[in-house]
């Protein structure tokens, strides 16, 4: 369900230029705003507002990852992977899952060689 809201009167606007925009024959002075508003999508927004800001949405956003940049700066870095040896999407699928393979068992081994096992930054709660 959307909602239209169409300017009745942009005559003596100082920014319809700027407002009233895209490549139209009609020409600037006869054209009015358009204003296009999803109901649905406004709804499903708040919806998911919510629940991030939940408390329980707060805490999987701590225990997530921050940045999953850090990972392929591993793989190309320290693993010197720059690109796929193999053509095709399967193949390529069966790389990338080797090298992801890799990836968590190098940290798995940090973490096992550090003592760091089973330690959360904040208890998740069960769902």
């Amino acid at each position: 369900m959307t909602t239209v809201y169409a300017c009745t009167e942009c005559a003596g606007c100082p920014y319809k230029a700027q407002c009233i925009k895209g490549k139209s024959k009609t020409p600037l002075e006869e054209r009015s705003k358009n204003l296009y508003v999803s109901k649905t999508f406004l709804r499903q927004r708040q919806e998911m507002q919510a629940r991030i800001q939940s408390e329980e949405g707060v805490l999987l956003r701590i225990n997530r990852s921050i940045q999953v940049e850090g990972a392929f700066g591993v793989l190309k870095q320290d693993m010197g992977f720059r690109r796929f040896l193999l053509r095709g999407k399967g193949k390529v699928q069966t790389e990338l899952l080797l090298l992801c393979m890799g990836y968590n068992l190098n940290k798995l081994h940090n973490k096992i060689q550090s003592g760091r096992c089973g330690t959360y930054l904040h208890i998740p709660k069960a769902a």
